[in-house]
């Protein structure tokens, strides 16, 4: 090999190394591709955030009724309660016959006294007056909400100052079918009571310079009972959400639907 094509080859070999190297330092600032690796990572840590979230929805949300017994659900016996109907646990709903004149059970487990929304389904099955008298706390005292009372219609809060559902500021109708589910949610806060009854809130009631009191005859109801008049009902999917601060800040300006 004569000196010529040494030189060449050592030139050659030279400039390859300096494109190699010209290489490696462009892609060196460049971001790496994601890995296969990376997918699975990935794949536990967005599993993991939606177990917290959904860890922390339930420890806001209970459910009051398992669908197959009564639980911590007692049946009511006291006063106008005495005479009341057949209560049991049928294809998932807790199943209230009429009492002469009332029915009901009462929830015996932690409950508590305001920031909090309850939710059920209830239908009614027999006669034609209330099928959902929810008697509920409101800081150190109680209210009851009525639906379908006085003769079937009526919407309300027993009571008010003093003034029974059918008489007080907020007091509303609606028509209610037989053996129709509806879906009810209380809403109890220290600004407001609200209730919405399937997507329509049918009270929105201040509860500033107002008192709440509930009749003597559904004392044995406290701190929960739901109660029926001269009426079968069915209730089924009872559940207790406890409200946060955010929550309980938009309820009292009425932006919470």
């Amino acid at each position: 090999m004569n000196t010529h094509t040494s030189n060449s080859l050592v030139l050659s070999f030279t400039v390859a190394c300096l494109l190699c190297l010209g290489i490696s330092a462009a892609y060196a600032g460049k971001p790496k591709p994601a890995s296969k690796t990376d997918t699975p990572q990935q794949s536990r840590v967005e599993k993991k955030q939606l177990s917290e979230k959904q860890s922390d929805k339930n420890k806001k949300v209970q459910s009051l009724f398992d669908g197959k017994t009564l639980g911590k659900w007692e049946i009511v016996k006291k006063y106008d309660f005495q005479a009341h109907g057949p209560i049991k646990v049928r294809d998932g709903a807790i199943v209230i016959d009429a009492g002469s004149p009332a029915s009901g059970i009462r929830w015996t487990g932690k409950m508590p006294r305001i920031d909090y929304e309850i939710t059920l389904d209830a239908k009614r099955t027999t006669g034609s007056d209330f099928f959902c008298g929810m008697t509920f706390p409101i800081k150190k005292t109680y209210c009851t909400l009525i639906i379908g009372g006085w003769g079937g219609t009526i919407i309300g809060l027993s009571n008010i100052n003093g003034s029974a559902a059918s008489e007080n500021e907020a007091c509303t109708v609606g028509e209610f079918e037989s053996n129709r589910w509806y879906k009810i949610r209380l809403r109890v806060t220290s600004a407001k009571i609200e209730v919405w009854i399937d997507k329509e809130k049918v009270i929105d009631q201040p509860t500033a310079d107002r008192k709440f009191t509930i009749w003597w005859e559904q004392e044995p109801m406290r701190p929960l009972g739901i109660a029926t008049w001269l009426t079968g009902s069915a209730l089924k999917n009872i559940e207790l959400k406890k409200l946060d601060a955010a929550e309980t800040k938009k309820a009292g300006t009425g932006n919470v639907e």
